[in-house]
């Protein structure tokens, strides 16, 4: 077997085998393929595509690239949540506690943020102490004993997708669902998940503009775990706008609790409580998205859920008594926009607001770049508020001097209308 005809046989529109793409996989991990040969096969996949039974193939043969947890000695369902990114989605750090709360179980590996999408990772690291690389029994001691625990990718597992994603990334291949899905799935089965729910965020702040790619998405992810034997249910999320009213790190942190208390932002709540009910139902712990959304109802109320949480932190060596003093975020400069105009705000970018947000120092244009945890951006005022002239509609944080001229570049993604316009949060549900 060559890896000259497997290029030429996608390159001919043809389907590859499973001995094919293991063969490239192997061989690829273990450096007998160069990066050029690699580059032309990915691209022949993002031309041509894959089927459904070629992309379980690939998922499967980078799955077994590296190890994969095994959580048999639990007992239990292990379930997890995957986003695919957007601008102020701080949705892990409020639903883990809230699931662990409710006794599932929760291992998660999360990552860092890029450019305009901000990472659990960099949101949890801005907590004081807190610990994102454990050990193998650190990782399994702290999910047997607390039931969640989320920490940084383990470089064992699925070298495959490390070496490809970074090949896909300059080498224009990453827009390709086949290789996006097979990217997601391998990495979430590495880690032992029975039960995964991937947010498909969609819009102008993602990387799936529109529904239909999104739903292509969401349907071949579930068809793969369909023949892996895993549950797998999708909800593709409106991501057109910031999800909630914090954009940032220590930011995003504060809002997560406050939600946990049940003085969320209403669309953050609701993406929780849907969110919650779907992975509920998954693990047949509720019969209903009703029974579910009362189950985690009842968690926040008595305050179980907001427990759980420190408990974590703390577990994860997180100081939560820093974490809950008022003085825990302390920007030293702050911005202030003020409407000029009155009614009802509509904000058409959240692309734009996450450029802006990392601008402060809240992301990172480059992997090396350094983060400001205090950086960040507040929505006094989101889409369907009425604005009176002079309200303050957003509060730029940052530990350097703001720079006034990024006001502008929020003016012009956001409008003012007579009447407040539908918003749709939950765009599908697929299982």
């Amino acid at each position: 077997m060559r890896i000259v005809d497997i290029i030429s046989k996608k390159v001919d529109k043809k389907e590859l085998t499973e001995e094919e793409i293991n063969f490239f996989i192997n061989n690829y991990v273990n450096e007998n393929i160069p990066d050029y040969q690699a580059s032309a096969l990915l691209m022949a996949i993002r031309l041509n595509g894959m089927n459904d039974l070629e992309t379980t193939f690939l998922t499967k043969a980078m799955l077994n690239s590296g190890e994969i947890i095994d959580w048999s000695f639990l007992n239990k369902t292990i379930v997890d949540k995957h986003s695919t990114g957007g601008v102020g989605d701080k949705v892990s750090l409020a639903l883990c506690p809230i699931l662990a709360a409710l006794d599932l179980t929760i291992a998660k590996m999360s990552g860092r943020g890029l450019a305009h999408t901000g990472g659990t990772l960099d949101k949890l690291e801005s907590i004081n102490g807190f610990k994102i690389s454990l050990s193998d029994n650190e990782f399994k001691n702290i999910v047997k004993e607390h039931n969640i625990a989320i920490v940084s990718q383990n470089e064992k597992l699925d070298p495959a997708d490390k070496k490809i994603y970074a090949l896909r990334d300059v080498t224009g291949t990453v827009q390709s669902i086949p290789l996006i899905a097979s990217s997601i799935m391998s990495k979430k089965l590495a880690t032992g998940s029975n039960c995964i729910l991937l947010d498909v965020k969609c819009g102008n702040g993602a990387f799936m503009k529109n529904i239909d790619e999104a739903k292509q998405l969401g349907k071949l992810m579930i068809a793969i775990g369909k023949k892996l034997n895993k549950q797998i249910a999708v909800e593709i999320t409106n991501m057109e706008q910031p999800l909630g009213k914090a954009i940032g790190n220590k930011i995003e942190v504060l809002e997560a609790m406050d939600t946990l208390k049940g003085n969320g932002p209403k669309d953050f709540t609701e993406i929780i409580y849907s969110s919650g009910s779907t992975l509920l139902m998954l693990a047949n712990k509720a019969g209903s998205e009703v029974e579910a959304k009362k189950m985690i109802d009842e968690v926040i109320k008595n305050g179980k859920a907001y427990k759980k949480f420190l408990e974590w932190i703390e577990a994860q060596h997180g100081d939560v008594n820093l974490l809950e003093n008022k003085n825990w975020f302390n920007p030293k400069n702050k911005y202030e926009i003020k409407a000029k105009i009155s009614g009802y705000l509509k904000i058409k970018s959240a692309i734009d607001f996450g450029i802006v947000a990392m601008k402060l120092g809240a992301g990172r244009a480059k992997k090396e770049d350094t983060i400001d945890y205090e950086a960040g951006i507040y929505l006094n005022k989101i889409s369907n508020d009425y604005v009176n002239k002079g309200d303050t509609l957003f509060t730029l944080y940052s530990s350097k001097e703001i720079d006034k001229s990024l006001e502008n570049e929020i003016m012009n993604v956001i409008d003012f209308n007579e009447k407040p316009y539908k918003i749709d949060l939950v765009f599908a549900k697929l299982s």
